[in-house]
């Protein structure tokens, strides 16, 4: 065990000039580490509240939408349930068109054909109506986003001006925009 402290002790006593030697002194690599650590930090932690933000946003959005759908999906569940329901009763209706194919072959046909098409009727519609709600909450999404983002642009350019404006330059602006109206003056005059 002392051969292995003997050798990290020789090699902290290294010359540093031209070569690489462990550095045993606690404080200062620590100090070291720190200041990087933070100022990678600082660097590229800037842009993560914006972010965070939008992330937020987008997440509860899709959540909602993922909801929507869902319900959707209910719905269709819903619908291919009674279309099942009604195969079955196509299928009644079959078996009772056999019974009486010579009074009525004519009208069961045609209570076959209403079944099916308002059943797919009822499919097409509450597929658009899955349809034009994924849609609008598509548009809401981007509308709040880009709400979002123009509240953000704006806060940051009033910041931005605020820290460039200072009074002495806050009383130059002033003095020539009462000089152009003063100007102005004259001329109209």
């Amino acid at each position: 065990m002392k051969n292995l402290t003997d050798s990290f002790v020789f090699l902290s006593r290294w010359p540093s000039a031209g070569s690489f030697g462990f550095n045993i002194d606690i404080l200062s690599t620590n100090l070291i580490n720190l200041s990087v650590v933070l100022g990678v930090l600082i660097f590229f932690g800037k842009g993560v509240c914006a972010s965070c933000l939008l992330s937020d946003l987008l997440d509860n959005r899709k959540q909602r939408i993922l909801n929507t759908i869902r319900n959707s999906e209910e719905l269709r569940g819903g619908a291919i349930e009674q279309l099942e329901k009604a195969r079955a009763r196509l299928q009644q209706v079959e078996k009772e068109a056999d019974q009486f194919r010579v009074n009525g072959y004519s009208e069961i046909e045609r209570e076959k054909l209403n079944l099916i098409n308002s059943t797919y009727k009822t499919l097409e519609q509450l597929e658009n109506y899955k349809n034009e709600t994924i849609q609008f909450e598509q548009q809401r999404t981007i509308n709040q986003v880009r709400q979002r983002v123009f509240q953000q642009a704006l806060r940051r350019a009033l910041g931005i001006l605020n820290s460039s404006l200072n009074s002495e330059l806050h009383l130059r602006t002033i003095s020539a925009n009462i000089g152009m109206l003063g100007s102005m003056k004259e001329i109209t005059d």
